[in-house]
């Protein structure tokens, strides 16, 4: 119990709704997540224009300076399960203060290293930590304060990382000239200690649903009313013991006051509402007092466990989730080529290398439209229930753009190609870890663990991604080898993405959707709550003792015809 009271670090404690309120204190939430992403993958995005310096100084290739990123990009979505498990055991605050104080850290660090190896640990491992920290646990809080804006919220708040790609990337190249690489690094990690304030920001959320206004209290007289009150201030254990005290010998009670009216009518009424006899065995009673007593207790464990599973391992076991993961690890392969190429690519088709820079600038600009045009599009009821599909015609259509690359080759053309390919990157990207809380995939109430796993299967492909694209320029000398590859798992990422809804639908996997209906019918996940289990229990029981009552006559009546003949 002690390590439970420890599990929330509550900065500000948390907010109670009924539902999701769709506003409130989501806006100051929404305006933590924009400054995340423009100090974790805005600054991870600009950290190219450094590379140049940083050969410089330590006399270090291209590729092992390239690696930085990749290091921290890597342990930034390998360690998502860790993320999740840190959130559900310390809460949303402590974790993301915890993960701007490793960023600001491993950043400032990086302004006084002496080697590359050093800017591995410092910026790779610690910075690339926290941004794992960070990011995941702030997006999903996020998403559980907006019900019907949430993609539009989400989008629009996520646009702070292509801001940052087109705004600050030319601030920070400034500063640099002016004050040196090293000092400009330390302002940046300064800058990111912002984070530490997000974090105290995100008030945790509970949602407590509305009791029915018609109930059967209501109805009540103020007697029952009171007695009521009376039973429910007295320890369930306690009760229990005083009744059984006043239980003869033939299972009846003396004083029959002492029962609680709820219990007297669910003695009454059976699951159908009808009612049961009143005059029952005494073994029967004696057994129906066992059987209350242990599922009194099992209600005062359940309610007193009030530690949540640190990572559900259970979403592994559905279909639709393995499917959406794959279709997140083939995607990832499909991102990388456009920011890392294109320059080169028209540089090859006979473009001005200060022409082609602007390739870039397209793609920041068309990225952030991309964005406020999904978010947008989701909000509407016409898509509420449509969301995958609208990602799935995003997704295609960016696997024809890729191809696209390698068929033009003037400036325009490729002006053209970048613009949709900034435009669907943004709507991609912005919506792809949000869509988890929907009920097609997994739903909000499992989105904690779920993030954690997806992204942590990401992380494969973001780092196989850039050298398996390198090692096709290598083997063909053609740069469009890359964009061919990128392509490819963008088709199969939407192949498995066309196949999540049928999945959760029953469509594949019908020999454990029977499997989960044989154990509940009226459960289509095949997952029984604690009150259904003790009610299949109950009926159980009685019809057990149904049975025995009929086995007794049939056995009276076999001894009666025994002594007539």
């Amino acid at each position: 119990m002690t390590r439970c009271r420890l599990k929330d670090f509550k900065l500000l404690g948390p907010n109670r709704y009924s539902a999701a309120p769709d506003g409130g204190w989501g806006w100051a939430v929404a305006a933590a997540f924009f400054l995340v992403e423009i100090f974790t993958y805005g600054t991870i995005k600009i950290f190219g224009i450094f590379l140049l310096d940083l050969m410089e100084e330590f006399e270090e290739s291209n590729s092992r300076v390239s690696w930085i990123v990749s290091i921290a990009v890597f342990v930034m979505t390998f360690n998502g399960p860790l993320a999740s498990v840190m959130t559900n055991r310390f809460g949303y605050q402590f974790v993301v203060m915890v993960g701007g104080l490793l960023i600001c850290s491993g950043t400032v660090a990086t302004g006084f290293t002496t080697s590359v190896n050093q800017i591995y640990v410092t910026y790779g491992l610690v910075a690339g930590l926290g941004y794992c920290l960070t990011f995941l646990p702030t997006v999903t809080i996020l998403s559980k304060y907006f019900n019907r804006r949430r993609s539009l919220v989400v989008a629009v708040a996520s646009t702070g990382e292509s801001l940052s790609l087109f705004a600050l990337a030319p601030a920070y190249s400034a500063i640099r000239d002016q004050i040196g690489w090293r000092h400009t690094m330390t302002l940046i990690g300064a800058l990111q200690g912002i984070i530490i304030v997000c974090g105290a920001l995100l008030r945790p959320i509970i949602i407590e649903p509305r009791e029915p206004a018609d109930t059967d209290a209501d109805k009540s007289s103020p007697k029952e009313l009171e007695a009521l009150q009376e039973c429910e201030r007295v320890d369930p254990e306690d009760r229990l013991r005083k009744e059984n005290e006043m239980t003869d010998g033939y299972g009846n009670t003396g004083v029959s006051e002492l029962k609680c009216p709820q219990d007297e009518t669910n003695t009454l009424l059976r699951k159908d509402g009808t009612k049961e006899p009143e005059l029952k065995p005494a073994g029967a009673s004696q057994e129906n007092d066992e059987t209350n007593r242990d599922a009194e207790k099992q209600i005062i464990n359940d309610k007193s466990s009030d530690c949540p599973r640190l990572l559900d391992f259970s979403i592994l076991r559905e279909c639709s989730f393995i499917l959406y993961s794959l279709f997140g690890l083939f995607a990832t392969l499909g991102f990388f080529a456009p920011p890392l190429y294109v320059i080169e690519l028209s540089v090859s088709h006979g473009v001005e290398r200060d022409r082609a820079a602007f390739m870039l600038s397209i793609i920041a600009v068309a990225e952030i439209l991309g964005r406020f045009f999904i978010g947008w599009i989701l909000s509407q009821r016409l898509f509420s229930g449509r969301k995958l599909l609208v990602l799935l015609v995003c997704v295609l259509t960016m696997t024809l753009d890729l191809v696209g690359f390698t068929l033009v080759n003037e400036f325009y053309g490729l002006a053209v190609c970048c613009a949709l390919y900034g435009f669907f990157m943004g709507t991609i990207s912005c919506t792809h870890i949000p869509l988890l809380a929907e009920d097609d995939v997994v739903g909000i109430e499992r989105m904690n663990s779920a993030g954690g796993v997806y992204v942590f299967i990401q992380s494969f492909a973001g780092l196989a991604g850039p050298p398996l694209g390198g090692v096709l320029v290598d083997v063909t000398n053609n740069y469009g080898a890359a964009f061919y590859s990128c392509a490819i798992g963008m088709g199969l990422s939407a192949l498995f993405l066309g196949l999540v809804r049928p999945a959760k639908k029953g469509m594949l996997c019908r020999r454990g959707r029977s499997e989960h209906s044989a154990l509940d019918p009226q459960n289509k996940d095949g997952e029984q709550s604690g009150e259904q289990r003790t009610e299949i229990r109950a009926d159980c029981l009685n019809n057990s003792l149904q049975s025995g009552d009929r086995a007794a006559e049939c056995q009276e009546t076999r001894d009666e015809d025994d002594v007539g003949h």
